[in-house]
């Protein structure tokens, strides 16, 4: 058994093994830390201070962009994507190296994390600047239309009465509430890679079990993932434009080592 255990793990390049096993101590960690630190009157969140945070952030620090996508809130969150890692991730190690795959796979992370920052920015621009304004007035009342979506994660009595510096702390607080975590948008830029490279090979879904070409399979999981991003359903939570960002930045790099002569 031990033989077999040990063929298992050499059988797995040295970059995707090493991921997964810091994917699994970080989500280990965020599991335990928490307990230990409370026995000391500490609170430190992991996922607060690793997660990826909006830019303008008091909590934002560079850092983030690469340690996001270490961490994972789940078991099912984790186990699917480091899944995809082992699948996809092996070939392509495989294929390129360990350098070239360990910096494909950075390169997308962080491509994800870029875009959905840019997200973020669009996304809640509006109220970012209906507060700005608020705060060059010194007075909430012109926040009142943005009442019940603050009231969503603040409690907030009388909005109108808030002061300049109370109008900058709640704008601080705002900012620092969008988090993402999560390697998605590095897997999605595998997934890119493996259909580009192996176009004819046959994936089976787990909840669709006929074969599909890999680029079939890419486009439509494309396509899915801009839907869903666009349309934005009631309490989704998935951050699919940073699953794009990684397949746009994976295609980037693709398109510039094709362009460069590298296989």
């Amino acid at each position: 058994m031990n033989s077999n255990r040990n063929s298992f793990l050499s059988s797995i390049p040295p970059v995707v093994k090493n991921i997964i096993a810091i994917n699994i101590i970080l989500w280990l960690a965020t599991l335990v830390t928490p307990g230990i630190f409370n026995r000391w009157g500490l609170n430190i969140d992991l996922t607060d201070i690793l997660g990826l945070h909006y830019w303008s952030a008091s909590k934002f620090n560079p850092a983030q962009l690469i340690t996001y996508m270490f961490m994972h809130g789940s078991f099912n969150h984790i186990f699917f994507n480091m899944f995809a890692l082992y699948m996809f991730g092996g070939v392509l190690e495989q294929l390129w190296g360990t350098k070239r795959f360990l910096f494909y796979y950075l390169v997308t992370g962080v491509g994800a994390g870029l875009i959905q920052e840019v997200f973020w920015s669009i996304e809640y621009q509006h109220i970012f600047s209906a507060i700005g304004n608020a705060i060059a007035a010194n007075s909430g009342e012109s926040l009142l239309p943005y009442q019940s979506v603050l009231e969503q994660y603040f409690k907030i009595n009388n909005l109108s009465a808030f002061d300049a510096p109370g109008l900058i702390e709640l704008k601080q607080m705002f900012m620092n509430l969008p988090v993402t975590i999560g390697a998605s948008g590095s897997v999605f830029g595998l997934l890119l890679a493996f259909g580009w490279l192996f176009p004819e090979a046959r994936l089976m879904l787990l909840f669709f079990p006929i074969p599909i070409k890999a680029r079939i399979f890419v486009a439509l999981y494309g396509v899915a993932e801009l839907f869903m991003g666009v349309v934005q359903f009631s309490g989704d939570n998935v951050a699919h434009f940073a699953h794009l960002g990684g397949m746009l930045f994976g295609a980037i790099l693709i398109l510039y080592w094709k362009k460069r002569n590298y296989r």
